[in-house]
């Protein structure tokens, strides 16, 4: 074996310049393979969390007839006396890190002849679960429980209605009993979570503030509650008990639609890698078929002082074997230094104009050990696999015929 590895060593030396290119095209694919790993892995990952630290939780408990597409203002579509039940969920449970309610209502903010849609929440400022809003806050300063007539809105929302600290701003919203409330705020902060798509139409109020604007009084749209472990849920959920009218929703309930896209998404990732594969296959099937061209006469004196074909089979697998290798060295190098460098700066995408999925402006790849050893097995295979069909060709050829070839 040691002497079939040194000729096939001395075979790929022949022709050095092919033989590297072969090994790039080879670390390309896997570098490729590894960074569009990566980027989705940090697409996905970062999607889930924001949606579940901004808008969804990791657990809701609402009300069976509450429908979050036309944020019902109803008292019967509402939860009732929900600082008890939050502080019982938090007292409770020590894998929860927050319950808070909140309340949601549809409304428009206006300034001079500029109007922009919004959705309503009322927080409360000092709950945990508030964090990402309060450490957001680019201009200005953070709501505070007993604040009246102060709003909190998103840089988007500012940009668009040319607003700054200070300034008043219109706000309109439907109440429970079915009348527009109007009441003039003033901008105490501008909040940015690098979410367009959430920024550009989220405006906080504190809930108390809320609750009397809408005339929900003490109700509140859901129990917004945060755990310290995401794989809690499920046993969380299990051990939560609530009264007949009240329904509790996990996030993947929630996120339906971003639970919907990451299949689709993960389909068409999976088509790329195997277009990257067989640009890589192709590439190392030409090398060899081109060195068994070239080599045909050694081959027929191979065999016609007794190598057999499938010793002759097993020289070739060992060039594409250490093709392979070479290969992957310069792809995991590639790959990983690429997607560290990713991983630190990002992706800058901007507004993509999705609803229903919370992603960030940038995005960060986010390496991950089983990426790397799934896609540096799978290159290595499909690289023997290449390899397959030249070495079967050498092997199967006549020693008569191939010694009569032409140089």
């Amino acid at each position: 074996m040691i002497q079939i590895l040194k000729m096939a060593f001395r075979d790929l030396g022949r022709n050095r310049r092919r033989s590297f290119f072969s090994a790039l095209a080879v670390g390309v694919g896997l570098a490729l393979l590894i960074l569009m790993a990566s980027v989705v892995e940090g697409e996905m990952g970062g999607a889930i969390e924001n949606a579940i630290k901004l808008q969804s939780g990791h657990i809701q408990i609402r009300a069976a007839t509450y429908d979050e597409n036309k944020s019902s203002l109803k008292w019967e579509d509402l939860v009732a006396n929900p600082d008890e039940i939050a502080n019982q969920i938090a007292t409770k449970f020590d894998q929860v890190k927050a319950a808070t309610p909140r309340l949601y209502a549809s409304g428009f903010l206006s300034s001079g002849n500029q109007s922009a849609g919004a959705k309503i929440t009322g927080i409360d400022p000092l709950s945990p679960a508030s964090d990402p809003y309060r450490e957001g806050v680019i201009n200005g300063n953070y709501l505070s429980p007993d604040d009246r007539d102060a709003v909190l809105i998103g840089k988007p929302m500012a940009e668009k209605l040319k607003l700054k600290v200070g300034d008043n701003v219109g706000l309109s919203l439907n109440t429970a009993d079915g009348n527009v409330q109007e009441q003039t705020f003033i901008v105490k902060g501008i909040y940015t979570t690098n979410t367009y798509g959430f920024d550009s139409s989220t405006v906080f109020l504190p809930l108390a503030k809320a609750q009397a604007l809408t005339r929900a009084e003490n109700h509140a749209s859901t129990i917004f509650i945060l755990l310290k472990d995401t794989t809690m849920t499920d046993a969380v959920i299990l051990a939560l008990s609530v009264s007949s009218n009240l329904e509790i929703k996990s996030w993947k309930d929630l996120n339906s639609l971003f639970v919907e896209w990451e299949a689709m998404a993960q389909s068409y990732i999976g088509i790329f890698y195997m277009i990257i594969l067989a640009i890589t296959a192709s590439v190392i099937i030409n090398t060899l078929i081109m060195s068994v061209y070239e080599r045909t006469r050694e081959i027929g004196v191979l065999s016609a002082i007794g190598m057999r074909g499938n010793r002759i089979l097993t020289l070739f697998l060992a060039e594409s074997s250490m093709l392979a290798v070479g290969g992957v060295i310069i792809g995991l190098i590639v790959g990983v230094l690429s997607t560290l460098y990713f991983n630190v700066n990002g992706f800058y995408i901007g507004n993509m104009g999705l609803s229903g999925i919370v992603i960030t402006d940038t995005i960060y790849a986010k390496l991950t050990m089983n990426n790397i050893i799934n896609l540096t097995i799978l290159t290595f295979v499909v690289t023997l696999l290449a390899g397959l069909y030249p070495a079967v060709m050498a092997s199967r050829m006549q020693p008569v015929e191939a010694l009569r070839a032409e140089k």
